[in-house]
């Protein structure tokens, strides 16, 4: 895991929609970034879905961006059917994934919320798919 009060490491990665992102693009916003092992697996998808279905109050306060191995065109097709409204970028050489050390035999399942500035702010190194977004949720409200 990276430490806290840190600058993120630099993000250059295509999207489901094959637009290339940078985490500069985001500076001035709060960013979940959240890494998963494997599109449309059980556990992906529950925290997958916990974010969407939880996208309306996260939007206010922070933009979404999930990070996996897969192929653009796995993602597109994961977004597709679970109607997933945030970027999913895609890291199939996994440097984004070794950069943020969610790399292991498979990728880990951790987040990092990344402040305005682009410091590290908090880090998820165990999440529960099943609560992980109103876990963000909260911590995103004690913000204020």
């Amino acid at each position: 895991m990276l430490d806290l009060n840190t600058q993120a490491p630099a993000i250059k990665a295509f999207d489901q929609n094959n637009i290339e992102h940078t985490l500069k693009e985001y500076k001035g916003r709060w960013v979940l970034l959240y890494f998963y092992p494997k599109d449309d697996t059980p556990g992906c998808t529950r925290e997958a879905c916990g974010l969407r279905d939880n996208y309306e109050k996260f939007q206010a306060k922070a933009v979404v961006i999930g990070v996996s191995a897969d192929s653009v065109e796995t993602h597109k097709k994961f977004a597709e059917k679970f109607h997933l409204p945030f970027t999913l970028l895609a890291d199939p050489k996994k440097e984004i994934i070794r950069a943020y050390g969610a790399a292991g035999f498979t990728t880990k399942r951790v987040s990092y919320l990344i402040d305005p500035k682009g410091m590290i702010f908090k880090a998820y190194p165990k999440v529960d798919p099943s609560t992980h977004a109103e876990e963000i949720f909260k911590d995103l409200e004690n913000l204020k």
